[in-house]
C-alpha cells in the first residue's frame, strides 16, 4: 500500500476540560491541598495545556468545556459545551464537532505536554494516534477520520487501570494503524504533581503554582 499523503490541512485540536472550581476538580489532590489550592493547580495545568496547543499547527482549536470559560482561556479557541453522559459519551461527542481532516483530543491533566510531542500527528500516515497515561488511561486520542470516533470510543470503560489498553485494542481491532505517542503521567494526586513538575517546560504555570504552594507554611 502507498502511504497516505500528508493532509491538506493541519489537525483539529481538542481539549476536554472542567472549569477549575474548588471542590469540583482534582479532588484527589485534597489532602494535602485544600479544594482552593487543588483548583489553582487545575487551572494552571489547563492554562499550560491551552497555551502549548497554540504552538501546534491546527486547523481549529476547540475547548470542550464543562462549565464557563474564565480569564485563563487564551484567544484562539472555540468553546463548546460537553455533552451529557459518561466520559466515553462526552469524548465521542467532542469528536463529533470536527468537520473533516485529522483530529486529536487531549485532556487538561498533563502540564508537561510540549508541542514537539504532537509534531507528527496528522502527518505520519497513521489512521489513529494514542497517548498512554501512566495510570492505565490515556492522555491523547486522535483519528485521521474523526467520524470513526463514536463507534470506537463509546462503551470503553473509563477511569480504570485498563481504559488505555481497551481503547488501543479497539483501534487495532478496527484495522487502524496506530501512531503511539510517548506515555505521560496525569496529575491526579500530590505524588503525581511532584513527579510531573520537573518535566514541565520553562515558564510552566503549573510548576510555578506548585512551587508557590510548597513554600506556603501550612
Amino acid at each position: 500500500m502507498n502511504p497516505r499523503p500528508e493532509p491538506a490541512c493541519p489537525p483539529t485540536l481538542l481539549v476536554i476540560a472542567k472549569e477549575p472550581l474548588p471542590g469540583r476538580v482534582k479532588t484527589r489532590l485534597t489532602p494535602p491541598y485544600t479544594p482552593e489550592e487543588a483548583a489553582l493547580l487545575a487551572e494552571a495545568a489547563l492554562t499550560d495545556t491551552l497555551h502549548t496547543l497554540l504552538h501546534v499547527p491546527a486547523r481549529r482549536r476547540l475547548l470542550v468545556l464543562h462549565g464557563t470559560p474564565g480569564p485563563w482561556l487564551p484567544p484562539g479557541y472555540e468553546v463548546l459545551p460537553q455533552a451529557d453522559g459518561g466520559l466515553d459519551e462526552r469524548l465521542a461527542a467532542a469528536f463529533g464537532h470536527c468537520d473533516g481532516g485529522p483530529a486529536l483530543l487531549v485532556g487538561m491533566d498533563t502540564p508537561q505536554l510540549t508541542p514537539d510531542l504532537l509534531a507528527d500527528v496528522g502527518r505520519d500516515g497513521h489512521d489513529a494516534w494514542f497517548g498512554p497515561a501512566a495510570d492505565g488511561g490515556f492522555w491523547a486520542l486522535g483519528f485521521a477520520d474523526p467520524s470513526l470516533a463514536g463507534a470506537l470510543v463509546r462503551g470503553v470503560p473509563m477511569s480504570t487501570d485498563r481504559t488505555g489498553s481497551v481503547q488501543r485494542r479497539r483501534l487495532v481491532e478496527a484495522g487502524l494503524s496506530v501512531g503511539d505517542l510517548p506515555p505521560l503521567r496525569d496529575v491526579d494526586t500530590a505524588a503525581d504533581a511532584a513527579s510531573v513538575v520537573s518535566r514541565c517546560p520553562s515558564g510552566s504555570r503549573f510548576a510555578a503554582a506548585l512551587t508557590a504552594l510548597a513554600e506556603t507554611v501550612r
